[in-house]
């Protein structure tokens, strides 16, 4: 038998390799990730190495992992786990505050509405707080079909409550018979156990009227319970809540945002068959908003999902919804605003469809705002003076087109483009004999020619002196 004394030095001797060993680990994931930011390996070993050490020291780590992957809830989730272990109750707050709107991930939901029950169930008004938590919870996640679990929780919630005197009582059984009925009209995962568990509370509350309660929800239970199967077969294969990276052009990233499009389109034909317009919109932009968590570098699908809501809202005034059409419209700007200031700040035609949009609802300062922030993070921004141009001449007149014409020929970056378009620009929207626009181009190409005559000169005399 081995000697421990001798097993332990061995240890110790190994030590010091194995943090070596350890350190060049580190030091490649970070340099692999200069070049590739979402390496997903590298990662992994970053995160593996954050855990080991102390919040405050690993903290910057995942203040950089959300930065890079900010829809992804398994990684907000692990951030906030961390905090918890060190009892950083403000932190995490401020954490779930970050991104629970942000990030509709079942899990994250389902560990807010732990932290909640674990962290304050020793105030006085705990039972108030705990049950605003879970109607958070289900306005915003509530219709998704994994939910069940939270419905399931929130009716346990309220039975555990203590009910002191009849009227007591009887609050006690209307509150735990609404959130039944909620829940047995969706179609969850677990709507046949919700249905069995809800007959048996109305059996058990009174038999007579028990039977006309149940009549009356039967027929929403079956529509439910058809629909939950129907989705099971409709995303079958559907990966949910991987991290959202840049377009990998491979075939399963495909055959992901096919059925991805697939569900969406699925959801658009509404299998509730519910007249409630509110209903089936928000039904659809669930469906969005959760493709979008794993695919939301891809420009195209935020598109379609901005073209789905504004179709919506229009359809909506149409029918005299004033009101909610406005609110809708509100919710169009709010989706571009979120895609063009999270992961595609630099994607021109999310930029361009969003300026467009704001255009025609008159938000001229917000459509300057839009231009100006996408000209601050592109490298060549030609094509947005361009596009800015266009939108001033429109909105304001062809002397605030020629105010950013001004800007764009003092800007570095921009390429010849921008004069080509501002001299087209004077020629078909001034009436003057010798426009502009016209006049800047010919400068500008008589600046060129010589440029590229001197280089030719140059050239030339190169070549003469090497001979």
């Amino acid at each position: 038998m081995a000697d421990p004394k001798h097993i332990d030095n061995i240890k110790v001797n190994n030590l010091p390799e194995m943090a070596l060993e350890k350190g060049d680990k580190l030091q490649k994931a970070e340099n692999k990730l200069k070049n590739h930011p979402y390496d997903l390996e590298s990662w992994n070993v970053l995160i593996k190495d954050a855990q080991e050490k102390p919040i405050e020291v690993s903290r910057r780590v995942y203040e950089r992992l959300i930065d890079t992957f900010p829809t992804c809830g398994r990684f907000w989730k692990l951030y906030i786990e961390e905090e918890l272990k060190s009892k950083n109750f403000e932190k995490v707050e401020h954490l779930f505050q970050r991104c629970l709107l942000k990030v509709l991930n079942l899990d994250l939901w389902k560990f807010y509405l732990t932290y909640v029950k674990e962290t304050k169930r020793n105030l006085k008004n705990f039972r108030e707080k705990m049950m605003k938590a879970y109607e958070f919870a289900l306005e915003k996640v509530g219709i998704d079909v994994a939910s069940g679990g939270i419905w399931s929780d929130y009716v346990q919630f309220i039975r555990s409550g203590e009910a002191a005197g009849s009227y007591a009582e009887n609050q006690k059984i209307m509150a735990i018979r609404r959130v039944y009925q909620r829940a047995v009209m969706m179609p969850l995962s677990n709507v046949e156990q919700l249905w069995r568990d809800y007959s048996t509370f109305e059996q058990n509350v009174n038999e007579i009227i028990a039977k006309k309660l149940l009549e009356e929800r039967s027929r929403d239970y079956q529509n439910a319970r058809r629909v939950a199967k129907d989705y099971e077969a409709t995303t079958r294969g559907l990966i949910r809540g991987a991290p959202a990276l840049p377009p990998q052009n491979n075939g399963d990233e495909r055959a992901q945002i096919e059925m991805w499009k697939k569900y969406i389109a699925w959801e658009k034909n509404n299998p509730m068959r519910s007249e409630d317009r509110n209903m089936t919109k928000k039904r659809v932009m669930y469906a969005y908003e959760q493709a979008l968590l794993t695919w939301g570098h891809h420009p195209d699908i935020w598109y379609e999902a901005a073209l789905f809501l504004e179709r919506t809202a229009t359809e909506a005034h149409e029918k005299g919804d004033t009101i909610r059409a406005q609110e809708w419209r509100d919710e169009v700007a709010g989706l571009y605003e979120k895609a063009t200031i999270g992961l595609l700040k630099n994607n021109l035609m999310l930029h361009f469809a969003y300026a467009d949009y704001e255009e025609s609802r008159m938000k001229t300062e917000q459509c300057h705002n839009i231009y100006k922030n996408l000209l601050s993070n592109v490298s060549d921004p030609t094509l947005v003076y361009i596009q800015y141009m266009k939108f001033s001449r429109r909105a304001e007149g062809v002397g605030k087109a020629r105010g950013v014409f001004k800007k764009a020929r003092e800007d570095s970056r921009s390429r010849y483009h921008v004069f080509v378009a501002g001299a087209l620009m004077e020629y078909y929207c001034t009436k003057e004999r010798h426009p502009t626009g016209f006049c800047l181009f010919r400068r500008f190409f008589i600046e060129i020619l010589d440029h590229v005559a001197q280089i030719f000169r140059t050239d030339l005399i190169k070549l003469y002196t090497d001979r």
